[in-house]
């Protein structure tokens, strides 16, 4: 499975695996295995670079598992062909998404009028909770 020029997945870093769906489906539901689980053995590819999969696990949360792999479940359709095809299509995506390196931040400085007019408005504040006090006579 290629995502881009770089990167190319295995076949055996993929695991597929069906189950029942759950939901509306009549007999198809009960009868037919049309959820797909499809695991992808990311720690141990050899094809990502590091940082791609410290990306891909900050992206994955709850999907990536303790020993490195990411779990995909799709019960959307009820066609397994379809349900795998999705499931494909979203590994392809999150793997893709993994590859862009985030843009630096530039720390940025208040201008020097908004700091002016920050000022002013707590000083006029302070002055207001002044007048509150008790009256000297």
């Amino acid at each position: 499975m290629r995502i881009n020029d770089q990167i190319e997945i295995a076949d055996w870093e993929l695991t597929e695996s069906f189950a029942r769906s759950s939901g509306p489906g009549g007999q198809n539901v009960n009868k037919v295995s049309t959820a797909v689980e499809l695991r992808f053995e990311a720690a141990r590819s050899p094809n990502l670079p590091a940082q791609v999969k410290a990306r891909l696990k900050r992206l994955a949360g709850r999907r990536w598992t303790l020993d490195g792999a990411l779990v995909l479940f799709v019960q959307e359709t009820r066609s397994q062909a379809r349900n795998r095809e999705i499931a494909r299509e979203r590994l392809a995506d999150l793997i893709k998404r993994a590859c862009e390196k985030p843009k630096r931040r530039i720390a940025t400085k208040p201008t020097y009028g908004s700091v002016k007019r920050r000022l002013a408005s707590k000083k006029a504040r302070g002055e207001v909770k002044a007048l509150r006090g008790k009256v000297d006579e």
